[in-house]
């Protein structure tokens, strides 16, 4: 059954194109509406505003995900994030996206992933759970009695404190580790302006020498750190060079709180919207990693990652993409795909079809689940039984960031 058609969309059913601004308030504010609506329409479609092919159906995404004969590295060799076709502005920019993982294939991928993956196990991320822990309630007990925005109080400190002490940086570079980041995530944003191109490149060369002086600090002083063993790590006698350790090291920065601060502050306003006694989503460790999972399918922090094609494929009936064009998984609108999930839109942590693919899949599946996982369990049982009370004292506002998805702020009273 095809839901109403949201005023802000238009769907030519003829050519499966879309004309649809990712930056019109009513889309990013709720843009399950609109995939609700696409879900019995066309599950894939051209987004005129993007100039590509989306795929939106759950199968068809993990699907995608997998298939090898798509990428994340241009086939070109040149990231195509400028506005112009001028890139000599980019070039700190352009030297860490070269040497990160997200954006490479296998042979390298595959090197860079085994030794950066050694720290992010299960096993080993399981040790970090007291300190996870111990944190929560740190800054918990650091609310004021009354109103507080959580993302700047809760949300965002955890992550980038664990990251920060994992990899060996001072935490108390904390915010200018923010600052740098969300300078950089933001060449992944839909419109970007030549100033945010020069701004994410001054970010990326100051971020760039900042690890590149622990970096040499630790060769001279090993520690008991992440960046100390990504220095003595090798994968049959290869180890990873200056630059891809400082690119490695940015991903796991950026990567290790970015989606993780969306995503706590997403699944509290979908918690609290359920009304009642959070705690009873929180009962017991199985609970807990089930309310945890449905948090991740009902309101994802990311909700598009493309990949290019490497060769000519057909990819639906009639669609036909060429070698170096860009395709687009939309993994928020996979997660409600009601062909995948009884009554998507509900909030429903004992469901039985419970899977999504918020973390990706196949070899680029998110290095750092094992992490995010264990920090939103963790986080988010320590706040709800610290607070039962907590309750929203205004209604939170998604921020206009396509193709990210999380919030402005998150004001809530905290029932003391």
């Amino acid at each position: 059954m095809t839901k109403l058609k949201p005023t802000y969309l238009a769907f030519d059913s003829s050519t499966r194109h879309v004309r649809l601004d990712p930056h019109e308030a009513a889309f990013f504010q709720n843009p399950y509406a609109a995939y609700a609506f696409m879900h019995g329409a066309s599950n894939v479609f051209f987004w005129e505003e993007f100039g590509f092919w989306c795929f939106g159906g759950f199968d068809d995404v993990s699907r995608l995900l997998r298939d090898r004969r798509f990428g994340r590295q241009n086939p070109a060799g040149i990231p195509d994030r400028s506005v112009g076709q001028d890139r000599s502005h980019l070039g700190s920019f352009d030297g860490i996206e070269a040497n990160s993982m997200l954006e490479l294939e296998p042979p390298v991928h595959t090197r860079l992933r085994t030794l950066v993956n050694r720290a992010f196990v299960s096993r080993q991320v399981e040790r970090l759970r007291p300190r996870v822990e111990a944190l929560a309630n740190e800054l918990i007990d650091r609310f004021e009695t009354g109103q507080v925005d959580l993302l700047p109080a809760f949300a965002s400190p955890l992550p980038i404190t664990i990251i920060a002490e994992m990899l060996g940086v001072p935490v108390e570079m904390g915010p200018q580790l923010l600052d740098w980041s969300h300078r950089m995530v933001a060449m992944y944003m839909h419109g970007r302006t030549r100033q945010t191109e020069e701004t994410a490149n001054r970010a990326a060369h100051d971020f760039s020498d900042f690890l590149r002086g622990h970096v040499a600090e630790r060769r001279k002083k090993p520690g008991d750190d992440l960046l100390s063993l990504l220095i003595s790590a090798q994968d049959d006698g290869q180890r990873l060079s200056e630059d891809e350790l400082v690119s490695s090291a940015i991903l796991l920065l950026n990567a290790g709180h970015e989606a993780t601060v969306h995503q706590t502050g997403n699944a509290v306003r979908a918690i609290l919207a359920q009304g009642g006694d959070p705690r009873r989503f929180f009962t017991s460790p199985q609970t807990t990693t089930a309310t945890v999972e449905e948090c991740l399918r009902f309101d994802a922090p990311l909700h598009m990652f493309t990949r290019y094609a490497y060769e000519e494929i057909e990819v639906g009936p009639g669609i036909i993409v060429r070698p170096g064009e860009t395709i687009g998984l939309l993994l928020g609108m996979a997660n409600h795909d009601p062909a995948a999930f009884a009554e998507p839109l509900a909030f429903r942590p004992d469901r039985a079809d419970q899977k999504n693919v918020s973390f990706g899949a196949g070899i680029h599946f998110c290095i750092g689940a094992p992490l995010a996982r264990l920090e939103l369990q963790v986080s988010l049982k320590t706040l709800f039984d610290r607070l039962p009370r907590l309750h929203l004292a205004e209604q939170p506002r998604f921020r206009d960031t396509y193709h990210f998805h999380g919030l402005e702020r998150l004001v809530v009273h905290s029932g003391q």
